[in-house]
């Protein structure tokens, strides 16, 4: 079936080509996925799905246009493409949509080295599917305690092939397998509040899953870590910013790494390349090429080979995100479009050990709400979190904001933690900042 995929993707450029475009990409996916949710010893949610579908890139007469379509019959095919030709002469001249150069494409990593396709997806049953969800589900209700209002379990898996093919003379096969399982339970306070918490847990192979009883576990000390949260006092705290959480405030670099935001004069980072704009400590590699990795691939959105490569480096800023479309407009070399996995070197030490000299700091877990401003770098979340004294969790903590810049921030990391987050395209350690603003009572 990959080969057919394949076969189709080529003969649509093909025809594109044929029908007077001067340039065509086509991709074909095609995937299959499956969830399951228990909730008081039954079955509450069970979905399959299939799909299929492609797209195609044109550049016709100097302009550029994409079209999608999940009818994959010859005749159907034949129809469509030449209706978005004709679309697209109708759009405005937009000459740097042109594709890559051919050598810069191809594949970056094996797909035996990229390691992202589980043999053991095509044998898998419903009935495997139902015991996991199962398993899942007895082992939370193991550790339940009498104020549980309620709590559910799922999981989840799915394989997609992605067949791509372009006039320069590129084409590709990948395929990936992934799986989920994770809970979340409902606990009553008795005064009205009812904290509520959820673990997740995804992976490539279904060996890589935590056990369901670690899972269940994380489950309830999450929202037991819930009880009795409120605000403590505003002030400037050293932020314990937890592993799993790390990768929403290192998301605010996103944006103003981009192509877009560069071009459009939309980020706080331009002119910034070559410069220091965080700590000695604060190196952020994108990987594409991390075996079994959750944001892995063997080339980019471009077709570019899919490569390792530093954006911060001790500190300097190293790389932007610049695509081909933008790399033209801003007259620079592309990198890659888009990020893939983002991974921090470790530290050698556990949170609790760096914080235990520190009267109070504030551990943040997860955020709820707020924004970032890619043009002047201000921030502003909400955040759960616990207070913590000398290297022990005192109190929960909620109904509270963390605030400042990002280019103030960065500069502030003072430790990173030993505990890279292995479930998540963020692999990022528990890192801590000094000096960071909280607004509490």
């Amino acid at each position: 079936m990959s080969e057919q995929l394949l076969d189709t993707a080529q003969r649509v450029v093909k025809q594109a080509l044929g029908l007077g475009a001067d340039e065509a990409s086509a991709s074909i996916s095609q995937g299959s996925h499956a969830t399951i949710v228990r909730r008081d010893g039954k079955v509450e949610q069970a979905t399959e799905a299939t799909t299929m579908g492609l797209s195609v890139s044109l550049f016709v007469d100097g302009k550029s246009s994409s079209h999608s379509t999940s009818d994959l019959r010859p005749h159907a095919l034949d129809d469509f493409i030449k209706r978005a030709i004709a679309a697209t002469r109708f759009l405005e001249p937009d000459p740097d949509r042109r594709q890559p150069d051919a050598e810069l494409c191809g594949r970056g990593a094996s797909e035996a080295e990229l390691d992202q396709d589980d043999p053991t997806w095509v044998d898998r049953t419903p009935e495997d599917r139902a015991a996991l969800a199962e398993r899942m589900e007895q082992a939370l209700d193991k550790v339940r305690t009498k104020d549980v209002i309620s709590g559910s379990t799922w999981c989840a898996d799915g394989r997609t092939t992605a067949a791509r093919a372009m006039s320069n003379g590129f084409s590709g096969l990948h395929t990936s397998a992934g799986f989920s399982l994770g809970g979340d339970v409902t606990l009553d306070e008795g005064n009205g509040k009812r904290p509520e918490a959820a673990a997740y847990f995804g992976s490539r192979h279904l060996t890589d899953l935590p056990d369901v009883d670690l899972i269940a576990g994380e489950v309830m000390d999450r929202a037991r870590e819930r009880l009795g949260a409120g605000p403590v006092q505003s002030g400037t705290y050293p932020l314990i910013l937890l592993n799993r959480a790390a990768g929403r405030l290192l998301g605010m670099l996103g944006a103003p790494l981009s192509g877009a935001s560069l071009f459009e004069k939309r980020s706080c980072l331009e002119g910034k390349q070559g410069q220091k704009i965080g700590s000695e400590l604060l190196t952020l590699i994108d990987d594409p090429t991390i075996p079994r990795g959750l944001g892995s691939r063997p080339w980019d959105g471009d077709a570019l080979v899919a490569k390792p490569r530093a954006i911060l480096q001790n500190g300097v800023l190293e790389n932007y995100y610049i695509g081909v479309y933008y790399g033209r407009r801003l007259g620079v070399a592309p990198t890659t479009g888009s990020r893939s996995n983002w991974v921090v070197p470790p530290g050698d030490m556990s949170w609790q050990e760096i914080s235990q000299p520190w009267p109070r700091a504030i551990l943040v877990n997860s955020f709820l709400g707020g924004n970032a401003n890619p043009i002047t770098g201000d921030f502003s979340f909400g955040i759960r979190g616990v207070l913590v004294e000398n290297g022990e969790p005192t109190k929960s903590l909620a109904e509270m904001n963390v605030s400042g810049n990002l280019l103030e921030l960065l500069p502030k990391l003072i430790a990173v933690g030993n505990d890279p987050w292995e479930w998540s395209s963020n692999i990022v350690p528990t890192l801590i900042f000094e000096n960071v603003d909280f607004s509490g009572t």
